[in-house]
C-alpha cells in the first residue's frame, strides 16, 4: 500500500471518527443517572482520562507493528490468532459495521427533523411486522454513497474526512463560542448547587437521591454512553499501512486527535450545563440536548442549525469509521480468517470488495433495526478489548524487554495501569448494576469461538 496519508489526515481520521452523534444526545442519559452537574463533568472527566491513556499505551504498539489492522494486528501478534480473530469477528458483526448502520440512521433522523414530512411518510414496504421506513432508506445510501466513495481510491475518501472533519470541529467551536457569549439565563451555578449528592430520575418520576453503592452503578451506567461517544478513534491504526512515517504519525494522530475532541466534548458540556437547567437536560427531546441547548441560545433558528451541524457531523463519522475499517477485514483475510475475496485491492490501491462486504452488512444491520440495541451492549466489550490492549504492552514489556521500540509509553507504567484500574472498575460496575449492559456482549465473542475453529478446521481440510 502506498504511505498517501499524511499526520493531518490521520489526525482527522481520528477525530471524525470519535465525534459522531453521541455528544449531542448521551449528556441527556448521563444527567438522568446522576441528576447533578458535577457528576456530569465527572463522567466526561474520566472517559477522557481513560481515553487519552488508551490512545497514548497504544502508540507504543503502532509504533512496533505500523501496518495495516491495527488493534487487530496488535492483539495477533502479542496475544495469538485466536484473540485477533474474537476482536476481527466482534468489530465485523458489530462493533464497526453497528456503528456505521447507528451513525448513518442518526443522520437520517435529523434529515428528518428538518424535513418532517419523512417522519409520518408511509413505510416503503412494510411485511407484518417488518417495515422499511425512509429513514432507513437515506442510512443505507449514505453507507453506499461513502463506501463507493472510499474504492475510488484514498484521495478520494481523504478529502470527504478532511472536510467534514474540519466543518464540523468548526462548528463545534462556534457553538462553543457562541454559548458562552448569548446564553441568556445562565443555569450553570444551579447545576452545581447540588455538589457531588447524586439523584436519580430514570423515566421522568420524580428525582430522588441515591449514595454509595448506588452511584457507582449510576456512575457506570453513564459512562455508557460517554465512552460510546469517544471510541473509535482506534480507526486510524487500521490504516497505518498507508500512512506516511506511520512509527511517528499514528501515535502523534491518536494522542492529538483524542485530547482534542475531548476537550470540545467538556466545553459542550459547560454549555448545556449553562444554557439548560436540569429537567432540560434531562428530558430534552428525544435526549437531543444539543438542539434544546441550540434552541436556548439562538432560537428556533438554532435548532436547524444544529441539526445540520449534526448531519455534517454524522456524515463526516461514517466516512471516517468506512474509509479504515475494511483494512482490518483485508488483514484478516489474508491471514486466512476472513473471506478470501477481500484479499486484493482495486486500481486504486483500496480494497474494494472489502469495503463492500462492510458497507453491505451495515447496511442489513439498518434494515434490521437491532443496531441500536446491540449497541447499547458493546460498550463493556470495546472496553475490554481496549483493556487487553493495553495490557499487550505490559505484556511485551515483561516478555520481550529488548525489543526496539521506537516509541515508548508516556509515563509507563502509570499510563497502562491508571487506564486498567479505570477499565476494570467500569466493567465489574456494569456486571453487579447493569448486566443487561455485559451478557449479551460477552454471548457475541464467545459465538466467535466456535466459529474460528471451524474456519481452521476446514484450513486444515483444503491444506489436507
Amino acid at each position: 500500500m502506498k504511505n498517501q496519508l499524511k499526520l493531518w489526515d490521520a489526525v482527522m481520521i481520528v477525530m471524525g471518527s470519535m465525534i459522531g452523534s453521541g455528544i449531542f444526545i448521551v449528556s441527556s442519559d448521563i444527567m438522568r443517572q446522576l441528576g447533578s452537574g458535577w457528576w456530569m463533568i465527572i463522567v466526561w472527566l474520566i472517559t477522557a482520562v481513560m481515553t487519552v491513556a488508551a490512545a497514548i499505551c497504544y502508540g507504543e504498539l503502532s509504533a512496533l507493528f505500523p501496518k495495516a489492522g491495527g488493534q487487530y494486528t496488535y492483539l495477533t501478534e502479542v496475544f495469538g490468532k485466536m484473540t485477533g480473530f474474537l476482536y476481527g469477528w466482534s468489530l465485523f458483526t458489530v462493533i464497526q459495521t453497528g456503528t456505521i448502520a447507528a451513525v448513518a440512521v442518526a443522520f437520517g433522523k435529523f434529515t428528518a427533523y428538518l424535513i418532517p414530512e419523512l417522519n409520518n411518510a408511509a413505510p416503503v414496504l412494510q411485511y407484518g411486522e417488518i417495515k422499511i421506513t425512509w429513514i432507513q432508506i437515506i442510512a443505507i445510501s449514505i453507507i453506499l454513497l461513502l463506501t463507493f466513495i472510499n474504492t475510488k481510491g484514498v484521495q478520494s475518501g481523504k478529502i470527504v474526512q478532511s472536510i467534514f472533519t474540519s466543518s464540523k470541529i468548526l462548528a463545534l467551536v462556534v457553538l462553543i463560542v457562541g454559548g458562552i457569549f448569548m446564553i441568556r439565563q445562565n443555569f450553570f451555578a444551579e447545576n452545581l448547587a447540588s455538589g457531588l449528592q447524586a439523584f436519580q430520575n430514570l423515566k421522568g418520576e420524580g428525582w430522588r437521591e441515591i449514595s454509595g453503592s448506588l452511584v457507582m452503578g449510576g456512575v457506570a451506567a453513564a459512562m455508557v454512553g460517554a465512552v460510546f461517544s469517544s471510541v473509535a478513534w482506534e480507526n486510524v491504526t487500521f490504516v497505518a499501512g498507508e500512512i506516511d512515517n506511520p512509527r511517528r504519525n499514528v501515535v502523534r494522530a491518536m494522542v492529538l486527535g483524542t485530547a482534542l475532541v475531548m476537550v470540545l466534548y467538556l466545553f459542550c458540556n459547560f454549555i448545556y450545563l449553562a444554557a439548560l437547567g436540569r429537567d432540560e437536560i434531562a428530558f430534552a427531546e428525544n435526549d437531543r440536548v444539543a438542539v434544546a441547548a441550540a434552541e436556548k441560545i439562538l432560537g428556533h433558528s438554532g435548532t436547524i442549525i444544529m441539526a445540520i451541524l449534526v448531519m455534517i457531523s454524522t456524515f463526516g463519522c461514517v466516512n471516517g469509521i468506512v474509509l479504515s475499517g475494511a483494512r482490518v477485514f483485508q488483514t484478516m483475510a489474508r491471514d486466512g480468517l476472513f473471506l478470501r475475496l477481500a484479499i486484493s485491492n482495486n486500481k486504486h490501491g483500496v480494497p474494494e470488495k472489502s469495503l463492500w462486504i462492510q458497507g453491505i452488512w451495515a447496511s442489513l444491520l439498518c434494515l434490521s433495526g437491532q443496531y441500536g440495541d446491540l449497541l447499547d451492549m458493546i460498550s463493556f466489550v470495546i472496553v475490554l478489548f481496549y483493556m487487553l490492549t493495553v495490557f499487550g504492552v505490559m505484556w511485551l514489556r515483561w516478555k520481550k524487554p529488548n525489543l526496539e521500540r521506537p516509541y515508548r509509553t508516556f509515563l509507563y507504567p502509570l499510563t497502562p495501569v491508571l487506564y486498567l484500574l479505570i477499565g476494570t472498575a467500569f466493567c465489574i460496575l456494569l456486571i453487579v448494576f447493569k448486566p443487561q449492559y455485559t451478557w449479551p456482549g460477552f454471548i457475541l465473542v464467545l459465538i466467535g469461538v466456535p466459529v474460528y475453529y471451524f474456519i481452521n478446521r476446514r484450513k486444515k481440510v483444503d491444506v489436507g
